[in-house]
């Protein structure tokens, strides 16, 4: 697999990868509250004290599954979607980077939507506040392709312009001083021994 491969200057080890989508999982899932509240008050007509319950009672459930998929199902199809459209070694680093951003977001905000339709028009609708089954099945794709319109652009801009810079941020912090603290290391035992 992509990220499997032997270890070049740039590239992530699975290890890394993991972390990576731990870490965007996260701050996805940060904005994906925001955009909980978002669509809990537009089913409900408004913002509301129930909005605000209902939105914490399903934020954990929504983290998650959002994990689950990107894991299982987002990243290795992003990746192969991505790499079979953009060549790594004729193309920019950040321009093979925003081609898996893209069809990441490609991925799960459908994906997600879907099963925030469930989770938001099905049980939330239908369970908790009573509301027709029938209902719910019949409109069930009109559902499903207003809360893709509603989430895509949300989702392909934070990606692009706020989580991965962070996340990127953050691992380069992160792996940079851990490189600098091993290379001293080294330094010190190469003096030592001499």
């Amino acid at each position: 697999m992509f990220f499997l491969r032997a270890k070049k200057k740039g590239e992530e080890n699975a290890k890394d990868k993991i972390s990576k989508t731990n870490v965007c999982t996260y701050y996805c899932n940060y904005n994906s509250a925001m955009l909980c509240f978002f669509c809990s008050s537009y089913e409900a007509g408004g913002f509301n004290i129930d909005v605000i319950k209902n939105s914490l009672i399903f934020i954990p459930i929504e983290f998650i599954l959002a994990y689950l998929c990107e894991i299982f199902i987002g990243s290795p199809l992003s990746v192969k979607f991505a790499l079979k459209a953009i060549n790594p070694e004729k193309n920019d680093h950040m321009i093979v980077e925003t081609a898996i951003i893209c069809a990441t977001v490609g991925i799960m905000c459908p994906l997600m939507s879907f099963l925030a339709t469930i989770l938001y028009n099905g049980i939330i609708t239908v369970g908790i506040m009573g509301g027709s089954f029938n209902n719910f099945v019949i409109n069930f794709i009109p559902y499903w392709l207003q809360k893709v319109v509603l989430n895509f652009p949300f989702a392909l801009l934070s990606q692009l312009f706020f989580i991965q810079p962070l996340t990127r941020t953050i691992f380069r912090a992160i792996f940079e001083s851990n490189e600098k603290k091993s290379a001293e290391t080294e330094n010190l035992a190469e003096k030592q021994v001499a």
